[in-house]
């Protein structure tokens, strides 16, 4: 009896994308012209169409009375933020500069808030004159902005973040449970309400974001559940009715071979029966789910360009003039333990033959620097155009663009 072939793990298909004339469409224009467009290499793009999907893909499958919030940290492009601005209901950002972006770009300041457990006290000041929901991580944020209030005559409206005693399971990055930097522990936070209430700040609500980066359904099902009776429980400890209740997000997206695309219908059902509850038990409540890379990862490519074809002892590598300066999260240097391929193409080349085991590395002296290990991709030469997938979402601002002193990328909506 012969052994069982082993099957191995193959990516996500990156199907978001069309393909014409065997070139890779980005917003139904041809990679090579886009290039030209652009007018050089490397440069990001973000298809404003598949931007569009996505949200639309969200609406169906949510209860229309759940709030979608973008937390702009995923990508802070500033046309890409004006252009989220239209289509979700709140923008969450973790800094100054972030709310600089997020007032620029339209959206209604009442429906902006801060989260972040650093916040500085010109970042406080900026956010309480914006009239933003500042999501409070500390007992030192309360006296800051009851201090702020008072001076300036604008009230302070805040929000608690609370880290929770429970975790997002399955989750690429955990932003709860155990000890956090991240909003104040659950078992701490009557307290925090009680100070709360002593400033005279205006209390709207809470925030919980367990964490980020998972494809079980079942895991963000438990985890917003979870949230929300942890929320139900410190209502009864607030100085005012909750109106406002984020219960995080955590969306993943399919970045590894194996990995497949997350199924929406059982977080849509369970956040139908949760926003049925919040009718009866807070019926002030806007229920809001805060998503980053979800929204806009799938609909981001990175583009650099073959500047060489080396041949080191047998092993093929296409060295690229861009890297890890520019896409650190590509690289494996972002957070992964055991280094891992993304989706790359050759995308003036999509259905050509593949040769087997190239790797693609950047231009920098380390090699750390490094996008593709031994993949299998269309035999490519100077000049090709090499694409990283899912790239919309922890790419240019999440890098160490100054390393090695090269030029920075461009980045374009299309």
């Amino acid at each position: 009896m012969q052994a069982a072939e082993r099957q191995i793990p193959v990516h996500a298909p990156m199907d978001q994308f069309r393909t014409a004339s065997g070139e890779l469409l980005i917003g139904g224009i041809p990679i090579s012209r886009v290039a030209a467009r652009v007018g050089r290499t490397p440069f990001y793009a973000y298809d404003r169409s598949l931007l569009d999907q996505r949200v639309a893909q969200l609406r169906a499958a949510l209860p229309k009375s759940i709030k979608l919030h973008y937390a702009m940290k995923a990508n802070p492009m500033p046309a890409l933020v004006c252009h989220m601005a239209g289509l979700v209901d709140g923008i969450d950002v973790a800094s100054g500069g972030e709310l600089r972006v997020a007032l620029d770009s339209g959206a209604n300041p009442a429906d902006i808030s801060f989260a972040g457990p650093g916040k500085n006290r010109l970042e406080l000041a900026q956010a309480v004159a914006a009239g933003i929901l500042i999501n409070i991580e500390s007992f030192r944020e309360v006296a800051i902005l009851a201090d702020i209030s008072k001076t300036s005559g604008y009230p302070a409206r805040v929000a608690v973040r609370v880290n929770p005693d429970f975790e997002l399971k399955h989750s690429g990055m955990k932003m709860g449970g155990g000890p956090k930097q991240f909003g104040v522990d659950a078992e701490q936070v009557p307290d925090l309400l009680a100070e709360i209430g002593k400033a005279g700040l205006a209390f709207e609500g809470f925030h919980l974001f367990s964490g980020s980066q998972s494809l079980k359904p079942d895991a963000i099902v438990d985890a917003q559940g979870q949230s929300y009776a942890l929320a139900l429980h410190l209502a009864e400890h607030a100085p005012a009715p909750v109106r406002f209740l984020n219960l995080g997000g955590g969306f993943g997206i399919p970045y590894f071979p194996g990995e497949q695309r997350l199924v929406l219908s059982s977080i849509g059902s369970n956040l139908a029966g949760l926003a049925e509850r919040a009718r009866r038990e807070l019926p002030e409540a806007e229920l809001v789910i805060e998503l980053g890379r979800y929204l806009v990862g799938e609909a981001g490519v990175y583009v650099a360009e073959v500047i060489d074809r080396k041949i080191s002892r047998g092993q093929v590598y296409l060295v690229t003039n861009g890297g890890l300066h520019h896409h650190l999260s590509a690289s494996g240097n972002f957070g992964q333990v055991l280094r891992k391929n993304y989706p790359v193409a050759i995308g003036n080349r999509m259905g050509e033959a593949l040769e087997s085991g190239v790797s693609v590395v950047g231009p920098l002296c380390t090699p750390l620097d490094l996008l593709a290990d031994k993949m299998d991709l269309a035999k490519a030469d100077v000049g090709d155009l090499v694409v990283i997938f899912q790239s919309g979402a922890y790419g240019l601002s999440a890098s160490p663009q100054a390393f090695l002193g090269h030029e920075a990328p461009v980045e374009v909506l299309i």
